[in-house]
């Protein structure tokens, strides 16, 4: 039987994610071999936004698959870039899972209960420009590392709290952490948050196509093609979510500038569109823009 080596990040959570995918395609009679690549944003503790967004941690699991090294690579799908790789497919979006931010804070505080001048961490622009948007009077902390890691500024008393992705903690068993599950409404979160993407070179998305989940795929793509639209890179201060209920798909985008943000929500039934992702996502970004998402974005690159 040949061997589907599987590349993935050294996290824990990666590593994590990755076996999750392992196990379903042997469920599916594949075997399995999982390689470990290690990527500039794992090596680098700099700031992501001087990086280059999330992307760095996708470029060297692509050449990796591009160069044989390994047949699949899996991403949380927030950490790709949104413009096509040539010679590389998404071959399948397994069922996303919750795509909500959580604050992890000491003593159980929540993100109205933190004092005022309290230390929260995150490397997110977005997560920082909804931290000053709903409480000022914090200190915004840039953070980088592991879970464990960010966990560990908050033990130790350097931190008051983290905001963390709730898929995250949840792959990692780690939900007993969290104080404050941040509502998606107000908290619009990255693009794709909560989903994974399985990435295979082109031709070959038969190898994962049983993996992919429909509803999930329309709504992260809705999202990711917003952001492309917005041409706002995977670290831009951009929130978006879509959800498909009783056949309606529902987006709504939020951009965030230094005093304030702007939003926007459409729907449309699914049935009526041929690529309802990329219509919703057209109507979307262009009404953002009549409201000057570009001066926005511009502002806080």
């Amino acid at each position: 039987m040949t061997v589907v080596r599987i590349g993935t990040r050294g996290s824990e959570l990666a590593r994590a994610q990755t076996g999750m995918i392992a196990r379903e395609l042997e469920k599916r009679g594949a075997q399995t071999e999982l390689v470990i690549i290690a990527t500039e944003g794992d090596r680098s503790t700099a700031p992501l936004a001087s990086l280059g967004g999330a992307g760095v941690f996708v470029a060297a699991l692509r050449e990796a698959l591009l160069d044989g090294r390994v047949d699949v690579a899996v991403h949380s799908l927030k950490d790709l870039p949104t413009a096509p790789a040539p010679g590389l497919a998404i071959g399948a979006v397994p069922k996303r899972v919750d795509a909500r931010d959580a604050l992890c804070a000491r003593d159980g505080l929540t993100l109205e209960t933190l004092p005022e001048g309290a230390r929260v961490g995150t490397g997110s622009p977005r997560r920082v420009a909804q931290l000053r948007a709903r409480r000022p009077d914090l200190e915004i902390v840039d953070l980088r590392g592991n879970v464990d890691t960010r966990l560990g500024t908050v033990a130790s008393g350097e931190l008051d709290a983290v905001v963390l992705a709730v898929a995250g903690l949840d792959r990692l068993g780690r939900l007993e952490v969290v104080t404050d599950f941040l509502d998606i409404n107000p908290w619009p979160t990255a693009p794709g948050q909560g989903a994974l993407a399985v990435e295979v070179r082109a031709g070959e998305e038969k190898l994962v196509a049983a993996l992919d989940h429909k509803t999930s795929r329309v709504t992260a793509e809705a999202e990711r093609r917003t952001l492309a639209l917005l041409e706002a890179g995977c670290s831009a201060p951009v929130g978006a979510h879509a959800v498909i209920d009783d056949g309606l798909l529902f987006l709504s985008a939020r951009v965030y500038g230094p005093d304030g943000h702007i939003t926007s929500s459409h729907a449309l039934y699914v049935s009526d569109s041929k690529d309802p992702a990329t219509e919703l996502a057209e109507r979307v970004s262009a009404e953002l823009f009549d409201q000057g998402a570009a001066d926005l974005i511009g502002a806080t690159a």
